[in-house]
C-alpha cells in the first residue's frame, strides 16, 4: 500500500528542516561556548550571542531549500521574526531554569533547548511561516 502523496513532501521538508536545524543549531551552540568559554560571558548572554549567529543559517536555508520559498517577502519575514523570537525565548527560559535557577551544566541547558525548540519551530515554520500563499479570490 502506498502512503499518501502529502507524506513524501512532508518527510523532505522535515529532513532539509533538520539538516538545516542541525548546521544553524551547531552554530549556536558554537559560538555560545565560544563566548562563554574565550568571552567569559552569562550564560543568557553567550546563548543569545549564539542565537543571532544561527538565525540567518535558518532563515535563508529554510526559505530557499527547505521550502522553497522568496526570500525577501515582508509579511514572510515579518512571521519568521515572531516564530525566531518565540523559539528564542522558549531556549532562553530553558537555559534560565535548568542553569541559573537549578544550577545545572550549561551543556545541559543547550541540550534542553536543543530537545525542545527544533521541532515546534519546524511545525510553526510548515504551518504558518512559510505557508503557500493563497490566489487571490475574485469578487463576485
Amino acid at each position: 500500500m502506498r502512503p499518501p502523496a502529502w507524506v513524501a513532501p512532508l518527510l523532505r521538508q522535515a529532513a532539509s528542516f533538520g539538516l538545516i536545524g542541525v548546521t544553524a543549531t551547531a552554530v549556536h551552540v558554537l559560538v555560545a561556548l565560544a563566548a562563554r568559554h574565550w568571552a567569559n560571558l552569562p550564560p543568557l548572554t553567550a546563548s543569545f550571542t549564539g542565537y543571532l549567529a544561527a538565525v540567518s543559517v535558518s532563515y535563508f536555508g529554510n526559505t530557499l531549500l527547505t521550502f522553497g520559498a522568496a526570500p525577501w517577502r515582508r509579511d514572510q519575514i515579518a512571521r519568521f521574526v515572531v516564530m525566531s523570537l518565540c523559539g528564542l525565548a522558549v531556549g532562553q527560559g530553558i537555559i534560565w531554569l535548568l542553569v541559573t535557577r537549578l544550577g545545572l551544566p550549561f551543556w545541559v541547558g543547550l541540550a534542553g533547548m536543543v530537545a525542545v525548540v527544533p521541532a515546534s519551530s519546524f511545525a510553526a515554520a510548515r504551518l504558518w511561516v512559510f505557508r503557500p500563499i493563497a490566489p487571490p479570490t475574485s469578487p463576485r
